[in-house]
């Protein structure tokens, strides 16, 4: 089908690309994914051009270039732009392409003359719509502009030779799910619950970026239902499949799998990054295994469930070829996600070993991870008194207290300028100090400190041990108003 629609308001970087092209007298059209975004009203994440040129056509019409693949794709340059979308707009020839025995790769391509043919190798009728951005045609042979309008996820043509050449299309399917809203089409629903056993095949490095970008979207409970539901998950994190069903202690109003999703769902309504989003979906991926009845209590329990999780989480991720950092940053959030006592009893010797065995770089996203983990139990308020004590405590034992280290002078430098041994007259001069600090920081510079210090050590002992006890008694006063502040902040005693 062709036809003419409003112009879209295309940026210039691109425009030069495929105004370039037809001055070259090629055919030129934007495609894919960009499309599709224009057409639904949301920015493109990056930009494709396809053409009948050939790669070495391409390559002779722009000043910078670069060609490293088999599939003919050359990456245009504009460089001295700031959106990341515009850096390199992708133009890749028309292609036909062959079998796909690895359910990835085509075993051959060839470069055709006809657009159509570019099109009918896509995975999705809304990525299959072509759009010349200079005169407002469309070229939408497989119905992409209706499947839009509808919110339909179709594959082009034949569902099951669409999954069978690229298995992590299956994958793509229930990401567009949940990131643009839309339904399956029944055909290719029911070819991905036909053809699940495709994804087996499919590399870890490939299922786990898709699988991110499930995770990353704003609906990401929705979409490892989704991955359940089509029985997808079990190619991916089969030990979540166990949870499903499974009832836990009065504290909870769900079951595991259905606290997982909400804790989940709630991390992602708060925008938080991609490890503390792995964490509340697998802090209690080991409840299952750990489960055991408690006939004193009348209720079951799950005693060393974050121990196991922690190796449970490392297997997993480990498997699915996770960073390092990534791996090691959510198991430590799975190990301490249980740091939870009285906070009327906790000291700040305990709340500092948490604090040692998370990291200071975790110990927020711990803490913001609790507050997903309580809502997911079904529980109205996502930070509690408890909580928020226990946020208070946790920064009053993170600040930097107020001390004579503070000052740009020390014990050290004190002997050296009044040529005296370590003694008492040392201490109760920086103290003196502290105090005049306290009360004007702009003193606290080495010139002022090394004069006044001269000064302080003509006092008499007994003039200099007042000024000493009025500098403690300064210190402990800002100490309490500082932690009172933080207390303050977060509406506890």
């Amino acid at each position: 089908m062709k036809a003419k629609i409003e112009k879209f308001n295309i940026p210039t970087e691109v425009s030069r690309v495929t105004k370039a092209l037809k001055e070259a007298n090629f055919e030129a059209f934007l495609v894919g994914g960009c499309v599709r975004d224009l057409f639904i009203g949301r920015k493109p994440k990056d930009w494709d051009v396809t053409t009948n040129a050939k790669p070495e056509e391409i390559i002779a019409l722009f000043p910078k270039t670069f060609y490293e693949n088999e599939y003919g794709t050359v990456g245009v340059v504009n460089e001295d732009v700031s959106d990341e979308t515009l850096k390199i707009i992708e133009v890749t020839p028309y292609r036909l392409e062959s079998s796909y025995s690895d359910h990835r790769r085509p075993d051959d391509v060839k470069f055709s003359d006809n657009l159509t043919d570019d099109l009918k190798r896509r995975d999705f009728t809304i990525n299959a719509i072509a759009y010349d951005n200079e005169t407002g045609e469309i070229v939408d042979p497989f119905g992409g502009v209706a499947d839009l309008h509808k919110g339909v996820i179709k594959t082009v043509g034949n569902p099951n030779e669409r999954f069978f050449e690229d298995g992590l299309r299956i994958l793509r399917a229930v990401r567009f799910h949940v990131e643009l809203g839309f339904v399956l089409d029944p055909e290719t629903e029911k070819s991905i619950l036909e053809n699940s056993d495709i994804l087996g095949k499919i590399s870890k490095e490939r299922t786990r970026d898709e699988f991110v970008k499930i995770i990353m979207s704003q609906e990401p409970a929705t979409g490892v239902s989704l991955l359940k539901k089509l029985g997808l998950l079990k190619y991916i994190i089969p030990e979540l499949e166990e949870s499903v069903d499974v009832e836990q202690n009065q504290a909870h109003a769900f079951d595991v799998w259905t606290h997982l999703m909400k804790t989940l769902q709630h991390s992602a309504d708060k925008n938080y990054p991609l490890h503390v989003r792995l964490g509340a979906l697998l802090h209690d991926v080991s409840k299952p295994f750990t489960r055991r009845w408690d006939n004193e209590a009348k209720q079951w329990t799950f005693y060393g469930h974050e121990v196991v999780g922690s190796r449970v989480t490392k297997k997993i991720l480990e498997n699915l070829k996770f960073s390092r950092e990534t791996i090691e940053k959510v198991t430590n959030l799975v190990r301490w996600h249980m740091f939870f006592s009285d906070t009327e009893k906790i000291t700040p010797s305990a709340v500092r070993r948490l604090i040692a065995n998370v990291g200071k770089d975790n110990i927020w996203d711990l803490i913001n991870m609790r507050g997903c983990d309580r809502v997911g139990t079904g529980r109205p308020k996502e930070n509690p008194y408890r909580l928020r004590k226990y946020k208070a405590m946790i920064e009053e034992v993170m600040r930097d207290p107020i001390s004579v280290s503070m000052l740009k002078i020390d014990g050290n430098k004190i002997m050296e300028i009044l040529n005296i041994t370590s003694g008492p007259k040392v201490g109760q001069i920086l103290n003196a100090l502290m105090e005049e600090v306290l009360e004007n920081p702009a003193l606290n510079t080495e010139e002022y400190l090394n004069k006044r210090t001269v000064e302080l050590s003509k006092m008499s002992d007994i003039d200099l041990q007042k000024l000493s006890e009025k500098g403690k008694k300064t210190k402990e006063k800002q100490e309490e108003i500082e932690i009172s502040k933080i207390r303050d902040k977060y509406y506890v005693e």
